[in-house]
């Protein structure tokens, strides 16, 4: 019994990090519509931001001390920051 609980718990934890794995690898979508243009406009330049470090990465091997993955991370956060942003600008409207 013990065995199949450690079993399944190390399968729970595996489907974890790989979802995680696959969510850190999209790039940032542009989310905030023309209604805030300059948020746009910033959203856009991060998408193109995280598509040059990803070059980068492939360029390098992905050799880089996972600091490019770091980066990714970052701008992923910035981009969702920047949507929450408009979404409140939106409600004080």
């Amino acid at each position: 019994m013990i065995k199949r609980n450690l079993i399944i718990a190390a399968a729970l934890c595996a489907a974890l990090v790989l979802s995680a794995v696959v969510f850190a690898a999209q790039a940032p979508r542009v989310t905030v519509g023309e209604r805030h243009g300059n948020m746009r406009a910033a959203q856009e330049l991060i998408q193109q931001a995280w598509q040059k470090v990803d070059e980068a990465q492939k360029d390098n091997n992905y050799n880089l001390g996972g600091h490019a993955g770091k980066a990714k991370e970052l701008l992923a956060q910035a981009s969702e920051e920047i949507k929450l942003s408009a979404e409140t600008a939106n409600s004080h409207r």
